[in-house]
């Protein structure tokens, strides 16, 4: 009988470790997913400074930096599992001892940014969205996909084989975001000291890809940082010696945009079906079904 029991202990402890174990033990694997609910811990880069901080902390503290307080549930919902996608990414594509450079919020940054009368709302929005989504991953054909969004498109998002000249990226398709034109942000007009520049390429989505500045060319991406301008969709104009730049949108246009994430989920849809809508053709998955493998360097 002593046996018997001895032997049904040992087999409850196999079912009690086997998530954590398995798949340590097939060909070297490790996984960040864990089946207790608990989370694990990542590195990030801080203050100039890298410090292990739970994925939770991290997760949330990146959707509160990169979305409104006040958004929809299942907008900000479908913003943790991008979010999520993102930071698994990274370390499937860098080895488990990446150090992660996404810009978070700590709690007192929350509370000094939202003020103290809407901190502990928000950011219990934000907390029951990373929750609610828990584990939950974007992927293509198998694999986590990139996953940008931006604030508000020019009225259509991006196509990502445009973008990056490149046929990898089939799921990032141009989407149709008409809202985002009405919304009081849309358009912002600012001067740039010079005139001798010239927008010399855009996009289908009427995104500029290319500016002539006197001599020499840049890409759109590169200006717009250049400049802090607030979208990638603009045109430029001379006015009395300097140049006026007209920008619509806010972002760089590619992927999701909040904006119309949002109006849809004032309409109804869920955080799945907006999702599906600016990212073609792919699945919501749980995140204990990825493994990730270590790199060359053993890391």
């Amino acid at each position: 009988m002593r046996k018997y029991f001895r032997q049904a202990g040992y087999f409850a402890a196999i079912l009690i470790l086997l998530p954590y174990v398995v798949t340590i033990l097939l060909n070297g694997r490790s996984s960040l997913a864990q089946d207790n609910g608990t989370s694990p811990y990542v590195t990030v880069k801080s203050d100039e400074k890298n410090r292990k901080i739970s994925l939770d902390e991290y997760g949330i503290g990146i959707l509160a930096k990169e979305i409104e307080g006040d958004a929809e549930e299942e907008a900000l919902k479908a913003q943790a599992v991008l979010i999520r996608t993102s930071i698994y990414k990274s370390i499937q594509d860098e080895g488990t001892n990446t150090v992660l450079t996404k810009e978070y919020w700590t709690r007192q940054q929350m509370e000094s940014n939202w003020g103290a009368d809407h901190y502990g709302e928000y950011y219990e929005k934000m907390k029951a969205a990373w929750d609610e989504t828990r584990g939950q991953v974007l992927m293509y054909d198998g694999k986590l996909i990139l996953t940008p969004y931006h604030r508000l498109s020019n009225g259509k998002t991006r196509s990502g084989n445009e973008v990056f000249g490149s046929e990898e990226y089939p799921y990032l398709q141009s989407r149709e975001c008409p809202e985002d034109v009405e919304a009081k942000e849309e358009m912002t007009v600012s001067m740039i000291q010079g005139s001798d520049m010239e927008v010399t390429g855009t996009d289908s989505a009427g995104y500029v890809t290319a500016v002539r500045c006197g001599s020499e060319t840049v890409n759109g991406e590169e200006f717009r940082r250049t400049y802090h301008l607030a979208s990638s969709c603009f045109t430029l104009q001379d006015y009395d010696g300097q140049t006026r730049v007209t920008a619509k949108g806010i972002g760089h246009g590619l992927g999701m945009s909040q904006y119309t994430a949002e109006k849809m989920a004032e309409e109804g849809k869920t955080c799945e079906e907006i999702l599906q809508y600016f990212f073609t053709d792919v699945s919501l998955e749980e995140v204990t079904d990825i493994v990730i493998e270590k790199n060359e360097k053993g890391e």
